[in-house]
């Protein structure tokens, strides 16, 4: 009879990507730690969670959240709800806080939360109130470089990157000069940028921004390890030249070690989706990028009505999304379901430099696991374009284990 374990996950099918396991094992966890992982562990004392029919995979990570709720106004989801109760163990908050407002972030927010919390800081010292909502905030005299660079290097454990734009409103502002400065505090601070791209705001006096023509001076100022997000957009701007085709930058900048993040939203397209995937280019991670305005969280009992002229929730009535969804959507256009395993584990822990804590299930490790629904059925998805695709296979999130401990995936905004 084994020995020494506080609780066994029994008889589901383990994907481990970066040790590269692929099969039926039972995983067995003491403390916070991952101490066996073996084809079959027993112990009559011991917790044991059965997983048969289920994937057991290294806790998710949703590389592209927003969670800093109250401070970036509607905008911030509570983490739990994004987090350890939608199956996933990490968060990273994409451009939430930002130099000033940081400590808030780390006491209230990474401190607070179930979930394991981390950020890619805003290069705009304002960092992301109401979503971005007012574009005259975010320009190059709202940026200071030394201070983003100051407060990354002092908070390195949660601090994994710089969030920028370049998209064609803030192109038609500021040209490239916000993301310009956005190198500058990546660099110093060794750690990489995240840029979005496809249209977020109006531009200046109905500019005509090219795209085309800017995106080859996007890629030529980025380098390795910094991260495109966004690549399936339905917005100008995105990774489809006018055309119809993938831009052939794109295949430049994946030959120089830049990073695809799909960062789903709002901005979810599957007739562009296909077209990039058809070109070849497979993104890095997923990130579900759930906000409060493309994600209507219920209120709590007793909670007034919105107000019925509240113009502040534009997508208040889209359909629900999430992580596990996002990959269903994957896997809906032919991705096979272990190539989406690595894209929400191993490939985001690389990319925060984090391999050797997350993303994997490693003996010795800390014992952050996700167990997820694997069904067959029929099912329509939906984009944000009122395209659709139908699937035959799905994941949804059933718990997770962060640092040992347990947690049902119910979160309110899961989908139905």
């Amino acid at each position: 009879m084994e020995e020494g374990f506080d609780l066994i996950i029994s008889g589901g099918r383990v994907i481990d990507p970066a040790n590269k396991i692929d099969g039926l094992y039972d995983v067995g966890v003491k403390g916070s730690k991952i101490v066996a992982l073996k084809k079959k562990l027993r112990n009559r004392k011991t917790k044991s969670y059965d997983a048969t029919g289920k994937l057991v995979i290294p806790g998710m990570i949703d590389s592209h959240s927003h969670v800093y709720q109250h401070v970036s106004g509607r905008f911030g989801l509570n983490p739990d709800l994004v987090g350890v109760h939608s199956g996933v163990t990490t968060v990273i908050d994409q451009g939430g806080p930002s130099c000033m407002t940081f400590p808030g972030f780390r006491n209230f927010i990474a401190k607070q939360a179930k979930s394991n919390v981390l950020a890619f800081i805003s290069i705009y010292t304002v960092g992301g109130l109401e979503g971005h909502y007012y574009p005259y905030l975010y320009g190059p005299g709202g940026i200071d470089v030394d201070a983003c660079i100051k407060v990354a290097n002092s908070n390195k454990d949660i601090i994994k990157g710089i969030k920028a734009h370049a998209e064609p409103g803030s192109i038609s502002r500021w040209g490239l000069d916000t993301l310009k400065m956005a190198k500058q505090a990546s660099r110093g601070a060794g750690i990489p940028t995240y840029i979005h791209l496809g249209t977020l705001w109006p531009t200046e006096e109905k500019a005509e921004i090219d795209m085309d023509k800017r995106l080859p001076e996007i890629v030529s100022l980025i380098e390795s390890g910094d991260i495109l997000a966004h690549p399936f957009t339905r917005h100008p701007g995105g990774f489809v030249n006018k055309d119809g085709k993938l831009h052939p930058v794109i295949l430049e900048a994946i030959d120089k070690g830049v990073l695809i993040d799909i960062g789903r939203g709002s901005h979810f397209s599957f007739d562009i989706a296909r077209r990039v995937l058809d070109a070849g280019v497979l993104p890095n991670t997923v990130g579900a990028d759930m906000h409060g305005y493309n994600t209507r969280v219920p209120p709590e009992p007793g909670t007034p009505e919105e107000h019925p002229d509240d113009e502040m929730q534009p997508f208040a009535d889209q359909a629900q999304f999430s992580l596990c969804h996002a990959m269903t959507e994957l896997i809906a256009m032919g991705i096979p379901v272990e190539n989406t395993i690595p894209m929400v584990t191993s490939h985001c822990a690389k990319m925060i430099g984090l391999e050797e804590e997350l993303g994997t299930l490693g003996i010795g490790r800390t014992a952050d696991i996700s167990v997820l629904h694997h069904e067959t059925g029929a099912w329509t998805l939906h984009d944000n374009s009122g395209g659709q695709v139908d699937a035959v296979e799905r994941v949804r999130p059933d718990f997770c284990f962060r640092s040992g401990v347990y947690f049902e995936a119910n979160s309110s905004i899961l989908p139905n």
